[in-house]
Order: structure tokens, then sequence, then C-alpha cells
């Protein structure tokens, strides 16, 4: 892989150029996991003490965070990935100056809201002009039946956020399944008179539809939560609750690696022949490992080791290998409604393995792709068109047929995880590719195109 004369520049936008690779061979370590980090640096601010968060993820979206903690009066120093963070108590927050940006990133925003809630003061949440186009009614509903004041009339940020009222516990059912929605709830019932209860969506199994890092982190820093799946008969019902009495303490944190991250290089090795990737210390929630359930199950050589337990969360090391044949089967793939939530950022690289699987894939009730940094589903399809490969697109999702990738001049749509997908597709494809704002890819991983090309052969 190559790149033109210094990500060759078109205005302010700049270019990276993709060759084709025949291999991926080498030992990696990604950055830390942006979920954890946020929310690591979140709870960490509502503790009493000091709190050493160890690889905390780099990129823009959890800068904003840390950002955003400092004008709230957090005290927060940084050596590297480490951050170093002085909690304030639960209500020891200051009122900020001026409107706070949560820049890009949509879990700064919605988690903030949830600590504001609860908060004496006024304030107000915005962002870039991504951002303030993504939905937050999912947010403000549930936080007005806890007897917050929020004006978001316009249903998207800003978000202004009117202090000095006394929350009230709910019992809350969660429409759809929202890591981040989920997070705002439980935050706000730190804050709020009683025990908040969350339902989620039934799923066929006893985990969680969403990602449950928030509530392993409140577990570890000492808050009163309970955790708990019912029988429903036809599957599992997931439940959390929280006490509003709960105090948190500082502590260590350490970081894993983010398998988010890690799934473009797992996919990139799994379609090369010929490859071995050591990606270390990735991590292995329960309720992100989906994407390596699905690709073991289309036939990828994907091993585990050296697992462990850090801060409540399971780390381990993924060695991926691109030896083996994937699916031969007649039977078209498919990825199961249940595991949507869970692999919702790993769909734009899916896209680009189902060029590899013999018959194509398919990917339906992912109609949140919809309102992300992009409207995804429109990047994805248009962008594999471009390629050459067979794609129907669906309101809530796509179907892409086994295709022979050719390189094209394709759009990032200014999202990091387009820009990434549409890189390792690159390396499938014959010719050049030439990805359009890649850097973009900062967002979520700086020094992405740095660590493919060590790796690429």
């Amino acid at each position: 892989m190559s790149r033109t004369n210094c990500l060759e520049k078109y205005g302010v936008l700049e270019m990276m150029l993709v060759k084709t690779a025949d291999a991926m061979n080498g030992e990696i370590d990604l950055p830390g996991d942006k979920s954890i980090s946020h929310r690591a640096a979140i709870l960490a601010s509502l503790a009493s003490g000091q709190s050493e968060i160890i690889n905390y993820a780099s990129g823009a979206d959890c800068v904003s965070t840390l950002e955003s903690l400092k004008r709230l009066g957090v005290p927060v120093r940084q050596e590297g990935t480490t951050v170093f963070l002085h909690g304030v108590g639960k209500r020891g927050l200051h009122k900020p100056l001026e409107p706070i940006d949560c820049g890009n990133s949509g879990t700064t925003i919605r988690l903030l809201a949830g600590v504001l809630a609860g908060q004496q003061f006024d304030s107000v949440l915005t962002g870039d002009g991504s951002l303030r186009k993504r939905p937050m009614t999912r947010i403000i509903e549930p936080l007005k039946s806890m007897g917050a004041a929020i004006d978001g009339r316009r249903r998207t940020a800003p978000l202004c956020i009117f202090g000095e009222r006394d929350l009230k516990a709910v019992s809350y059912d969660l429409p759809v399944a929202s890591a981040q929605v989920k997070s705002c709830i439980l935050l706000a019932g730190l804050n709020a008179a009683g025990t908040t209860k969350i339902h989620e969506p039934e799923t066929v199994s006893a985990v969680s539809p969403s990602r449950d890092h928030t509530e392993r982190m409140l577990e570890y820093l000492g808050a009163d939560i309970e955790e708990y799946f019912v029988a429903t008969g036809s599957g599992y019902r997931h439940e959390v609750a929280i006490d509003g009495s709960s105090e948190l303490t500082g502590k260590r944190i350490i970081v894993p690696s983010d398998i988010s991250s890690a799934s473009f290089f797992i996919v990139a090795a799994v379609c090369l022949k010929n490859s071995r990737v050591v990606i270390r210390n990735v991590g292995l929630n329960p309720t992100r490992t989906a994407l390596v359930s699905v690709l073991q199950g289309f036939g990828a050589d994907i091993e585990i080791r050296n697992k462990k337990t850090r801060n409540h969360e399971l780390i381990g090391d993924l060695i991926v290998c691109g030896d083996r044949a994937l699916e031969t089967g007649q039977k078209k793939a498919e990825i199961e409604r249940h595991l949507i939530p869970n692999i919702i950022d790993e769909i734009p690289i899916l896209s680009v393995l189902g060029t590899r699987l013999p018959n194509g894939l398919e990917i339906r009730n992912a109609e949140e792709l919809r309102v992300k940094e992009s409207d995804r589903i429109s990047s994805i399809v248009e962008n594999l068109r471009k390629m050459g490969a067979a794609v129907e697109e669906f309101p809530d999702g796509f179907r892409v047929g086994r295709s022979e990738l050719k390189g094209a001049d394709v759009e990032s749509s200014g999202d990091h995880r387009i820009a990434m997908a549409f890189a390792i597709a690159g390396l499938l494809a014959t010719g050049e590719t030439v990805i359009r704002d890649s850097s973009c890819a900062d967002i979520s991983f700086p020094g992405f195109f740095d660590i493919l090309r060590k790796v690429v052969n």
C-alpha cells in the first residue's frame, strides 16, 4: 500500500491511495476501546478520588469527552495514553461558562445528557454539523419522564438542559436495544431518588442485546447496581436496576484494545490467503464478540488465547489466519436479527467480507445505520457499486453478492468506519482505490493507515 504526496489533498480533503495486497502478517497493538474509554472517563469524574485510566483511546471522539469534562470543572491530566482524573463526586461538577462542544461524538452527548440532567445548573450540549443532525428524542423522552427539563424541540442538538430539578426513579422499557440510551438513563439514575430500572428488548440468549460496558464500570467503581435476565418463554429479557444513593470510588482502570478497531484487520486477514495476524489484549466482552462468532460460522480461522479479566472486562489475544476457505454452502448468508445491535459498528467491514462469501451476505434490521456519522447504508451501497459489487439496498440494510472488486474512487462521507472499511476493500480489489477524506479515520483510530502499512505484504 502506498500514499500519494503527503496524502494528496483536494482543498481541505485528504486522499489515500490503496493497492492490492497479497497477505497480512504481524503482531499488532491497537488503541484502547472507544466505548470503554468514554465510560471510564465520565464515571471516574463522578467518583470520589483519583482514577488512573490506562490505554485511553486517542481518537477525536474520546478527546471530546475529556475536553467536555474539563469544561465541567473536572481535573484531568494526560500522559500519552494514560489519563489521570480526579473525581468530583456525583454533584461536584461546575456550571460550564459556554456550551459544551461534543464534536462528532454521539456517545459523549448522550451520556453527558444523563449526567447533566441531575445537576443543579443549566447547561448546553452541542457538536459539529454531523452530530447536530443525529436524533436525540431517544434520550429526551426517558429523561423527561424522570423529571428532567430539556429543550430539544428540534429533536437534535443543541440540547438545553435546565438544572435544579429533582429527578425521580423510573421503570423504563427501551423500545430498541441501545447502549447509549441505556447508559444515559443509568447515569441520570445516579442522581434520582429511588431505584431506576431499565428493561431491554427480548433476546434469544442470556446476553444483553446492547453493550453493557456502563453496567460493568458502574459495578467496578462501587455502584449499587443489579443485572438479571428474566425468562419470557420465547427468550430472555435483560433488566438493569441502579440505586440513586450509589456512590462511586476512583480506581485504576485498564482499557482493552478496541475490538471494533480490530475488526478491519480481522476481516482483511481472513480474506487474504497466507495471512497470520496476532492482535493483543483485545476486549472480549460478550456483547461485542458477535463479529468473531459470525466469522467463525463462515469458516474463518480465528483463535482466542491468554484470556484474563480486568476491571470486570474480559481481555485476550486474537490469532487470525487466512488459510481456510470461507463458507461454501448453498444457503444465503444472513446475520440474525438479534445479533445486529452487537455488530452495528462492524457492518461496514462485514459488507466488504460479503463480497468474498460464495453466496454473498444480507444485512437487515439495521436501520440504525441511517443515523450514524453518515447514512452508512447509503455509503456502503454506493461505494460497493463503484467497486463493481452487485448490491441491493433496503430501508433497513442491503444485500451484497459474491463479487470481484475493482479499484475505484470512493467517498468516506466523513465517516471513519466507512473510510477504514473501504481501505480494506482496496486491499482486496484489483487496481488502485482512492479514498477521499481518509483522515476522518482519526476520529476513532489515529494511526490506522500507519499500522495497516506495517502488516500488509
